[in-house]
């Protein structure tokens, strides 16, 4: 669990916790990127180039963090499902071959050979490597910003189209914020109690949650009629927690049960995206989903559960 008042980071706290974010936040920035790229009609190549140079240069950063990780990050990280799931290889594998775009699978490969490590003490060079690794990762995930506000624009103005939704082009945007903030805070030392800000944490993915079901239930095949009325059902669920745990902030909920609601809720929805992505690399599920996003958003729900497991004992 993550704890302290105002203290500083230790090195030891500082390069983990630094690995683990980006082992998770900067593979869902290449897949955005992915998603981005793919999503773009023939008259925004340039777009469309820009977005494959993003996806490889986090394919870089992802590659250098897999080769520090070993025997520094937690186990409670590595076995959450959020770094890769049982999917992943081949979900990249399919994804691959549907687009033509060359996704390197070596990198999940050494993702899953990771060890786990408890290390209380790091080299200064380490401590450095990271320090540097993660002043990149800021000007990558801002630059990657920008791109999305631009596509964003563009598409409300009607001066683009992709076959992106807007409200996902602004989701995964919140989601970059995100990581950026949280890669800000570690570079500041800044040791954060998680626990101290978990209604905040609710409150965002609840609502990343409730897109997700929402998304799915969009891109279905109107044939798909139980896939799309369970979704609509965990979008419903999803927005009522958003609304709780926005309640709970102004004192007006108890927190603790908005964070066991929300654990049950996640679960619930955990075990329906993993089911659907087996469905999808089965061939047994009617979409116009791509593999990998079945699989990216299963890996940021078990991110979730992670963090609400560990609010609940706090």
């Amino acid at each position: 669990m993550l704890s302290g008042k105002n203290t500083m980071l230790s090195g030891a706290d500082f390069v983990r916790r630094s690995l683990e974010l980006h082992l998770f936040f900067a593979r869902i920035m290449k897949e955005h990127s992915f998603f981005l790229q793919v999503g773009f009609t023939p008259k925004d190549v340039v777009f469309a180039q820009q977005a494959d140079r993003f996806r490889m240069d986090f394919d870089r950063l992802l590659s250098e963090v897999a080769a520090l990780s070993n025997g520094v990050v937690s186990r409670d990280v590595l076995g959450s499902g959020e770094v890769v799931t049982p999917y992943t290889l081949r979900a990249e594998s399919v994804s691959s071959f549907f687009t033509g775009v060359r996704i390197p699978t070596g990198i999940t490969q050494a993702e899953t050979a990771l060890s786990p490590g408890d290390a209380t003490v790091v080299s200064p060079m380490l401590e450095r490597s990271v320090y540097m690794l993660n002043m990149r990762a800021m000007n990558l995930v801002d630059g990657l910003i920008r791109f999305k506000a631009r596509i964003l624009s563009d598409v409300l103005s009607c001066k683009m189209f992709t076959v992106n939704y807007p409200l996902l082009i602004d989701h995964i945007m919140r989601e970059a914020r995100l990581y950026l903030g949280l890669i800000r805070r570690l570079q500041n030392r800044e040791n954060i109690d998680i626990n101290k800000e978990a209604l905040e944490q609710e409150s965002f993915w609840n609502r990343i949650m409730a897109e997700h079901a929402k998304f799915i239930r969009g891109l279905l095949d109107p044939t798909e009629n139980d896939l799309i009325e369970a979704a609509n059902n965990f979008g419903k669920e999803f927005d009522k927690l958003t609304d709780e745990a926005k309640a709970a902030l102004e004192k007006s909920i108890k927190p603790a049960k908005v964070t066991a609601d929300s654990l049950k809720a996640t679960q619930a929805i955990r075990d329906f995206k993993a089911q659907g992505t087996q469905g999808l690399l089965e061939c047994k599920i009617r979409s116009i989903i791509i593999p990998l996003l079945g699989d990216h958003v299963l890996r940021e729900a078990n991110h979730y559960l992670r963090l609400l497991k560990m609010f609940g004992q706090g």
